[in-house]
C-alpha cells in the first residue's frame, strides 16, 4: 500500500474528525436507531431508515479515516527547504493579470482550495515541483493556459 503524504494540521484535522465521528455521532445515531425502532413497524418508518442510513455514511467515514491515517506519511514542512515540493508554501503571481495567489501543496485528504491548501495532485501543484524562486511556470488548467511567476516559496 502507497503512504499517503501530509502535513502536520492535517493528520491533527483528520484525527479530530475521526475522534469526533466515534465518540458523539457514532453513539448518537444508535441513540437515534433505538428511538426509532420504539415507534413500531420498521417498514414504514421513516426515522429508523433515516438513522440508518446516516450510520452507514458515519461508519464508512470511519473506515475511510482509519485507513487513511494507517497509511499516512506524516512530514513537517519546516524541516524542508530549496525548490518547491510537498509541504511548501508558494507565492504566486499570474502574469495576465498581476494577481497574486498563496498556496500550500499539501496531500489529496487536507486540499481545501478556498483556504490556499493545493493538492499535490492538482496540475498547478504538479507544475510547481522541482521549480525555484523567480520561476516561470505554464499551467494548463480547466480556464485555459495559465502563466505565473514564483515570487516565493517556504517551508513553515
Amino acid at each position: 500500500m502507497d503512504k499517503i503524504p501530509m502535513t502536520r494540521a492535517g493528520h491533527a484535522a483528520l484525527e479530530a474528525e475521526l475522534k469526533h465521528l466515534k465518540s458523539e455521532e457514532r453513539p448518537a445515531i444508535i441513540r437515534a436507531i433505538a428511538e426509532a425502532r420504539e415507534h413500531g413497524d420498521l417498514s414504514e418508518n421513516a426515522e429508523y431508515h433515516s438513522a440508518r442510513e446516516k450510520q452507514s455514511f458515519i461508519e464508512g467515514r470511519i473506515k475511510e479515516l482509519e485507513g487513511v491515517l494507517g497509511r499516512a506519511d506524516v512530514i513537517d514542512p519546516a524541516t524542508l527547504s530549496g525548490a518547491v515540493k510537498f509541504g511548501a508554501t508558494v507565492t504566486l503571481v499570474d502574469e495576465d493579470t498581476d494577481e497574486e495567489k498563496t498556496w500550500q501543496i499539501v496531500g489529496e485528504y487536507e486540499a481545501d482550495v478556498e483556504k490556499g491548501l493545493l493538492n499535490i495532485k492538482s496540475p498547478i501543484a504538479r507544475a510547481l515541483i522541482g521549480k525555484e524562486e523567480g520561476d516561470s511556470v505554464e499551467v494548463r488548467t480547466p480556464g485555459g493556459e495559465k502563466t505565473y511567476e514564483i515570487l516565493s516559496v517556504r517551508y513553515e
